[in-house]
C-alpha cells in the first residue's frame, strides 16, 4: 500500500512567501480596482501580455486575477489563476486555476479528474516560475489602471 501524500508545509510556505515578494515587485500599488499589464518578450519574440488585476480587497487580504493572453489567440491554453494575498502573513497562494475552482491541499490519487496528490504545491511552484519570468522578461507595466 502506497503511503498517503503529506504536504511539506515549510516548502509550500517558502514558495508562498517568495510569491508575495514577486507580486510586490510586479504590482507595488496593490489596491482595489488596480490592474497592471506586462508585455512578455524572449529572444526578440513577443509572447503575449500578462494581466494582473485586484478583484477583492479586505483588511488583511486581497484576491488577484492573473491571466496571460497570447498574441496568437486564446486557443493556446493561456495560464489564468486566482491568487489570495495575505498581507499580514506576507504570503500569496493559488486558490483557483483554469477551470478548477478550489485547489485541495491533498488529493487522493487516482481521482476522477486526475489531479496530482501535491497539486497545490505544484500550482504555487508554477506561479513562482511564471512571476519570475514576468520579472525577468516582462516590460514595465505600460498600463496601470485605477477605477474610481
Amino acid at each position: 500500500m502506497k503511503a498517503r501524500y503529506v504536504p511539506n508545509l515549510a516548502k509550500i510556505g517558502a514558495i508562498c512567501e517568495a510569491n508575495y515578494l514577486r507580486l510586490q515587485k510586479l504590482m507595488p500599488a496593490m489596491r482595489a480596482g488596480v490592474s497592471a499589464e506586462y508585455e512578455l518578450f524572449a529572444e526578440g519574440k513577443h509572447l503575449g501580455t500578462v494581466c494582473l488585476k485586484v478583484l477583492e480587497t479586505a483588511k488583511y487580504t486581497q484576491v488577484l486575477y492573473l491571466e496571460q493572453i497570447q498574441t496568437a489567440g486564446k486557443w493556446l491554453n493561456n495560464p489564468e489563476m486566482t491568487v489570495r494575498v495575505y498581507h499580514d502573513a506576507r504570503m500569496a497562494e493559488v486558490v483557483s486555476c483554469f477551470q478548477q475552482r478550489r485547489i485541495q491541499a491533498v488529493n487522493e490519487y487516482p481521482n476522477q479528474k486526475m489531479h496530482l496528490p501535491d497539486e497545490k504545491l505544484q500550482l504555487n511552484g508554477f506561479l513562482a516560475d511564471w512571476l519570475n519570468y514576468c520579472i525577468k522578461h516582462g516590460h514595465l507595466p505600460f498600463q496601470l489602471v485605477a477605477k474610481m
